[in-house]
């Protein structure tokens, strides 16, 4: 709290202001007392300062740990070692540690946080490969998102815990991005079996021809609908090959995945929309602003028909 026109107290013990009282009493020779008085502290903490600087000089004056000098409580270092060795052995936590050395949890917790093995490391996983194709139309990655429907703005706007759009039902969001350009074709649809997903591909494979973007292969998750013999023979009719992600490996398609999280963040839960009708009819003209105009963190800054219109000579 501010007394007269004192500085605050935080400001009164930094490091600046016990720079500032050693610079005060050693270049312009002024006494400890005054120079405290100057800087807002007491005159046995200005002595504490000067003795400070005298013993390690500027660096001296840093801020120093709080832990005591002295811990005649603490355990010996057989002891913090013993518990570290039960952790990597075990990989159990303070309270099973506890059980097993016979100490207890609390100084367990104590040990591993002091000794930087409180939290256990992450699981190891397969080294990710980045990858770009060369050209637009190469490789076409899919995937579909399910959003809930809702007549009137629900409980998560008002915010009262009163359920409205319990039997509203699902609107399922399909998307199509092309790995070299990151283009994006995108609908809502009522479904995502396999029929909605045929004839997404085939819309989305005559939106991409009229950018001029012949598509070759497709990259889809493990679904069935993109299993079923629907989607082989609608690939075969468009002469496209199918490719399918790793199993349990969803960043195998994490162009399309983070095509769909950028949507979540900056379409589906960005606005309140009053119904999700409304939500939909707004998809196009995201879409239409993400592909020519939001700037793209892989692609330099630049959105995503720059590159197909550079192929066409028509970016500047």
């Amino acid at each position: 709290m501010m007394q007269g026109m004192l500085p605050p107290r935080r400001m009164r013990f930094s490091l600046e202001s016990r720079c500032r009282f050693v610079r005060l009493v050693v270049e312009r020779q002024w006494s400890p007392e005054a120079a405290a008085a100057a800087c807002g502290a007491h005159r046995s903490t200005g002595y504490r300062w000067l003795a400070r600087f005298e013993r390690g000089g500027w660096a001296g004056l840093c801020d120093q740990p709080s832990v005591p000098r002295t811990q005649p409580r603490r355990l010996s270092a057989a002891a913090e070692s013993e518990i570290v060795a039960v952790r990597q052995a075990t990989k159990a936590g303070p309270v099973v540690i506890a059980a097993i050395t016979g100490r207890p949890a609390s100084t367990v917790g104590k040990v591993l946080r002091r000794c930087g093995c409180s939290r256990l490391p992450p699981p190891e996983r397969d080294p990710v490969r980045r990858y770009e194709r060369a050209r637009p139309g190469e490789l076409l990655h899919v995937d579909t998102k399910k959003l809930g429907r809702f007549h009137v703005v629900g409980k998560r706007i008002l915010n009262d815990g009163v359920p409205r759009n319990r039997t509203a039902g699902w609107q399922h969001l399909h998307v199509a991005i092309d790995d070299h350009s990151r283009l994006a074709y995108t609908e809502v649809l009522t479904g995502q079996d396999k029929h909605a997903c045929a004839a997404f591909l085939r819309r989305a494979v005559a939106w991409y021809a009229s950018q001029g973007i012949v598509i070759e292969r497709v990259l889809s998750d493990n679904a069935k609908a993109y299993h079923s013999h629907l989607w082989h023979d609608t690939c075969t009719e468009l002469a496209i090959g199918r490719r399918f992600t790793r199993p349990y490996t969803p960043r195998t398609n994490g162009k399309a995945e983070a095509l769909i999280k950028t949507m979540l963040r900056e379409w589906a839960y960005r606005y309140a929309y009053p119904t999700s009708q409304h939500r939909a009819r707004a998809l196009s003209g995201w879409t239409r602003w993400y592909n020519k105009h939001r700037p793209h963190g892989s692609l330099g800054g630049k959105p995503p028909i720059s590159r197909v219109a550079d192929l066409r000579s028509q970016y500047n």
